[in-house]
């Protein structure tokens, strides 16, 4: 008889951006030192997602297991950008040490982390052999932003023969039917819609839905799914950009939703973009004058 899996609920709860219930609900009895660790380290992964950096800081040593100094790493490195040039350093020593060097969540927080900074090659060479299913929705993220839709394709069929009923293979089977597009948006939005019917609606959901009615030409539905989102998180990044692009289509203004992000995510790309696309608007009218 297979044994239950005690962290089945905490796992969900954090794959669709439940992060809070992920917390509320994470005194799981009985559980063996490796799944104590697990928990641990979903439950300050999920402060993280919130923007509890300090804490996470605070609370893990430097005795803690390596899974939680991989999560503290990604704290340090989130927490300010003054860190991030020893984060990296600390992460490629940690790394290239034998000894703890192949740990999964060392190696899926160094994908987290090396994506962050664009460097998506780097992060496959920590990834791409996969462990878990985590690991490979990971890699599935990075070959989509490397804009290899057949790749992560490939990686999604490797999810669907381990799992197709896994929350993260439908993820990543949404993910995917998004890039792709055409009569795959439907399908990524049955996805969602799923997902709306069986998890408390979290921003993670609601984008996903929102991105889809978007793709579809629904605009006045995404934008009512994308303010229930900002209800739910006023600081969410995803939102807010989305809300930029859902305003700018509906001939609404867009700079108050431009505002927070450029606050609260300065280095978001749809800041860079936007800044970029000023600085050549600039270098234009100059010519001309």
């Amino acid at each position: 008889m297979a044994t239950p899996d005690l962290l089945f609920g905490l796992r969900n709860n954090f794959y669709v951006g439940a992060y809070q219930a992920a917390i509320n609900n994470s005194d799981v009895p009985n559980l063996s030192p490796e799944d104590a660790i697990e928990r641990d380290s979903l439950v300050y992964r999920s402060y993280i997602a919130l923007g509890s950096y300090q804490l996470v800081i605070n609370e893990i040593d430097s005795s803690a297991a390596t899974p939680l100094q991989a999560v503290k790493l990604l704290a340090l490195y989130l927490s300010s950008p003054d860190n991030k040039e020893t984060t990296i350093s600390n992460l490629h020593e940690w790394l290239g040490d034998q000894a703890i060097g192949n740990n999964p969540t060392l190696r899926l927080i160094a994908g987290v982390i090396f994506m962050h900074e664009q460097d998506y090659n780097e992060a496959l060479k920590h990834t791409h052999i996969g462990g878990n299913m985590e690991l490979h929705a990971l890699n599935v993220q990075i070959f989509l932003k490397m804009h290899r839709s057949d790749h992560a394709e490939k990686q999604l069929r490797v999810m669907q023969q381990i799992d197709e009923d896994h929350t993260l293979t439908q993820l990543a089977n949404a993910w995917v039917n998004l890039a792709v597009g055409g009569s795959k948006i439907q399908e990524a939005y049955l996805i969602f819609q799923d997902f709306s019917e069986k998890y408390q609606l979290t921003s993670l959901i609601l984008n996903g839905k929102a991105l889809c009615c978007m793709h579809m030409g629904n605009f006045d539905e995404a934008e009512s799914l994308l303010l229930d989102a900002l209800n739910k998180d006023t600081k969410d990044p995803e939102t807010l950009a989305n809300l930029v692009v859902c305003s700018l289509h509906l001939g609404k203004p867009s700079s108050r939703y431009l505002n927070q992000l450029k606050l609260s995510h300065p280095d978001h790309m749809l800041v860079k973009r936007m800044a970029s696309a000023e600085e050549s608007f600039d270098r234009a009218v100059q010519t001309i004058a």
